[in-house]
């Protein structure tokens, strides 16, 4: 199991709903761009995943499965099933962040939810849930 993972920000998506509608149309695997390929890459292939912050909450991750330099930028390939988590806030950011395994939100089980049933309909009428 990987030491580290990645976060990043879904930009564009204004909810869980738009990202999964984009990734329904990929096959197994789907590709996002940087510039500069991570220093801890290595460790990443060994059971890192992707946390998706959408509208400042993670809240779900994907498995990264490989590296690829295109052209100037770097290619990060990631299984395109979404596993959703724990909701986490967070600030907003440039790039991607490193995330610690003990730091990042646990995985929810189908059917599965942590929060109280307020905060479900607070998140969802912002449209992140």
């Amino acid at each position: 199991m990987s030491d580290i993972h990645l976060v990043k920000l879904c930009v564009g998506a204004d909810s869980l709903d738009d990202l999964l509608g984009w990734e329904r149309a990929r096959g197994d695997i789907s590709y996002i761009h940087t510039r500069n390929r991570p220093t801890r890459w290595e460790e990443l292939l060994d059971g890192g995943s992707l946390y998706w912050v959408i509208k400042g909450v993670i809240l779900c991750r994907r498995e990264i499965v490989s590296f690829d330099e295109d052209a100037d930028h770097w290619r990060i390939g990631l299984r395109t099933r979404n596993i959703l988590t724990e909701a986490q806030p967070r600030r907003p950011f440039q790039g991607w962040r490193y995330l610690k395994p003990e730091e990042a939100p646990r995985d929810i089980v189908e059917g599965e939810t942590d929060l109280p049933p307020d905060m479900q309909r607070a998140l969802k009428e912002a449209g992140v849930w």
